[in-house]
């Protein structure tokens, strides 16, 4: 009997110990799929996002799907509005003089061959004087010419006096000439006044004035800056990577401020042959059509796009594309509209036979939730509004891109909204 007990007692034993052995493993096995399962919460909820209907609605978000656009592929170049040399002019004086007159404004708009000011210096008039000297001379020598060949023809004179008289009439005909260019230089009549008028050698605005009425104004300092604007054009600094993308008769468009954001366009015309400077870039010349270039003024900023050629590209509306850290994302709305998670479902629940209040309902409608998930994307070029878009992984054909509020879910997202799965 005794042996039976024993063996009894051991059966037991093993049981018991085989069904607690069972319990541990049953127990570590579930808070492994816990923890699994919470991981894979975390990891969902770094690149998606909930907004409950009432968000979704007073933020206004937008989709749309991904698009075929015709883009074209630029290359981005910095420069500066600037007209050519024979359309700016650096206005000075040939003769020192005292500002008697400026008879404009700087911003004025003057033609061609308008007097600016006035520079008084009595030198001219000995100039005056030399020229109209000289033409005196030349009447009474031209006379005295004709007498003595007349007299050299009948051989009553020698040769000799009509070859002097020659000579003579020759050097004062040399005088006045040379009497005349210069008052000619100097914009002057060859009688008159001692007043030198400075006079525009282009139509144009005024520029920058630097003189003052009454001061002295000296040689080969500029007196006055005039700038024809209709021949505005661009020169864009390219990078030496780019050079071989470019060829003359591209189109380039660029956006001014002061033209009301209108995009602006150009034509290359010209291609440097060297670097302009240390930064190893390249001076390229566009022309700018004269009916948009009437506002602009010589020496402004300007970005620039080159178009380098036209293709079509899968593409989505610019503000889809939000940036966070150094990737590129747009957002997806996820097919199915969920309501809160277990916590909050039970806090909801009744006991059994209890109606529900108009409060709760109210309460567990509020918490329907819409979901939205991050897909990573390599933007492309930027084109009329839309940018191409490259995705890192595929996307179902008929996916509800974001296309307005992708901001706000990128904003959701980083602070780490109360948004349970």
């Amino acid at each position: 009997m005794k042996n039976i007990f024993l063996k009894q007692n051991n059966k037991l034993g093993y049981f018991f110990n085989l069904c607690m052995l069972f319990s541990i493993l049953f127990t570590l096995n579930s808070c492994a799929d816990k923890k699994s399962e919470e991981a894979h919460e975390e990891e969902k909820s770094e690149n998606e996002v909930a907004l409950t209907a009432v968000q979704f609605k007073t933020v206004g978000i937008e989709t749309g799907s991904v698009e075929n656009r015709n883009l074209n592929l630029v290359i981005k170049a910095n420069g500066y509005t600037t007209v050519p040399p024979q359309n700016r002019a650096n206005i000075s004086t040939l003769i020192g003089g005292t500002v008697k007159d400026i008879l404009v404004l700087e911003g004025t708009f003057v033609n061609k061959g308008k007097v600016l000011a006035t520079i008084q210096n009595l030198e001219v008039v000995e100039m005056q004087e030399d020229y109209n000297s000289a033409i005196a001379n030349i009447e009474y020598l031209q006379l005295e010419y004709n007498r003595q060949k007349t007299l050299s023809d009948q051989d009553v004179n020698p040769r000799k006096v009509l070859q002097e008289v020659k000579a003579k009439l020759a050097v004062e005909r040399a005088r006045a000439k040379a009497a005349k260019n210069k008052l000619q230089a100097l914009n002057m009549s060859t009688s008159g006044s001692s007043l030198v008028p400075i006079v525009a050698p282009i139509s144009g605005y005024v520029g920058k004035i630097s003189i003052a009425k009454g001061a002295f104004a000296e040689t080969g300092t500029t007196l006055f800056e005039v700038v024809d604007n209709s021949q505005m054009h661009l020169d864009l600094n390219v990078y030496e990577k780019d050079l071989g993308s470019i060829s003359v008769g591209q189109t380039i468009d660029f956006i001014l401020t002061n033209q009301g954001n209108k995009s602006i366009k150009g034509t290359i015309f010209g291609i440097n042959k060297s670097f302009s400077n240390e930064s190893k870039t390249v001076a390229v010349h566009a022309k700018i059509n004269p009916a948009d270039s009437k506002d602009l003024i010589s020496g402004m900023y300007v970005s620039a796009n080159i178009n380098i050629k036209n293709t079509t590209v899968p593409a989505v509306p610019k503000d889809a594309v939000v940036k966070n850290g150094d990737k590129y994302f747009v957002y997806i709305q996820e097919e199915h509209e969920e309501k809160t998670t277990a916590k909050k479902a039970e806090a909801h629940e009744h006991k059994e036979g209890e109606a529900h209040s108009e409060e709760a309902v109210g309460e567990e409608e509020g918490h329907n939730e819409v979901h939205f998930k991050a897909i990573e994307v390599i933007p492309g070029t930027t084109d009329l509004g839309y940018t191409e878009v490259k995705f890192v992984e595929a996307i179902p054909t008929d996916a509800k891109i974001v296309i307005n509020g992708a901001f706000y879910l990128l904003s959701a997202m980083k602070g780490g909204g109360e948004h349970e799965h």
